[in-house]
């Protein structure tokens, strides 16, 4: 596997594998990589000739410094396991290569419709911040094809956005939410879990297949469902930001009688914030 570690050198590699007219899928993440990772990766290998991986904690979507200080890097790690699945190339910028004039003086993407609602509405900036620079990335490395995992929906569905907005010459391919045994969605934050909580953190699942089977067996009250399944999650020890049973297109408020759904949920739990989602089709 090959590391840059600057844009001209990720640029130079590009350039050779398309005068060898390889194709190419690319997949972003901010590193402690996990399985779920990896399973991007697989995604990425079936789809494209080459395969490049970026790892950068992103600081300008981050509206707390704390979370953003706390934020596990595991580069040596990322590198073995980057290695052991035949990644073809590693992407390693640095702030000052991806903001050289400061955050302050960056110009940003903005889509619109998505900071008033979910995880938008709760963290302000937020995803100014993820398209920003997911939209850099991708002129950088000027991929076919990128993969996401739908474990976070509205950030793919926001990808997906801007890229039908803005034209950009790539494909968006979601890949399925990789779980462990539990049901636990992976996520770089379920190491902020201890072992008991790990354990309790399975319900989430849980409450998103039981939201699910309501729905399945005709109830359509939905804001009954959702308030129900807030207080089962606040009585089971998390504290919880939202359940939410959205349309599957563009997140806005799913109405009785529509048949392509999203159950979404955010919650607290200890040290992490952990989401989570699941399709719901009533055709």
């Amino acid at each position: 596997m090959q590391i840059a570690e600057t844009i001209t050198a990720l640029r130079t590699q590009i350039k050779v594998w398309r005068q060898q007219n390889q194709t190419i899928a690319f997949v972003p993440t901010m590193g402690n990589l996990h399985q779920g990772h990896l399973s991007l990766v697989a995604k990425a290998q079936e789809l494209a000739d080459k395969v490049v991986v970026s790892v950068f904690v992103n600081p300008l979507q981050f509206n707390d410094a704390t979370d953003l200080a706390a934020y596990p890097r595991t580069l040596e790690q990322d590198i073995q396991q980057l290695v052991s699945v035949d990644c073809d190339l590693l992407f390693t910028p640095t702030s000052e290569m991806m903001y050289p004039n400061g955050m302050e003086a960056q110009t940003t993407v903005s889509v619109p419709g998505m900071d008033d609602k979910l995880c938008g509405r709760d963290r302000p900036g937020h995803f100014d911040g993820v398209v920003t620079i997911v939209n850099k990335l991708f002129n950088m490395v000027q991929a076919d094809i990128a993969i996401f995992g739908e474990k976070d929906y509205q950030q793919l569905l926001l990808i997906k956005i801007m890229v039908q907005d803005l034209n950009l010459p790539i494909e968006i391919v979601g890949s399925p939410t990789y779980r462990e045994s539990s049901g636990l969605a992976m996520s770089s934050r379920n190491q902020y879990l201890t072992d008991p909580q790990r354990e309790q953190a399975a319900e989430l699942y849980q409450t998103l297949l039981t939201v699910k089977a309501q729905l399945e067996q005709g109830d359509q009250s939905f804001d009954a469902i959702q308030q129900q399944a807030i207080e089962h999650l606040n009585n089971s020890g998390f504290a919880t930001d939202y359940v939410d049973i959205r349309r599957a297109d563009n997140l806005e408020q799913a109405k009785a009688g529509e048949k392509s759904l999203r159950i979404l949920l955010a919650a607290k739990l200890g040290q992490a914030r952990l989401i989570d989602n699941i399709a719901c089709n009533l055709a």
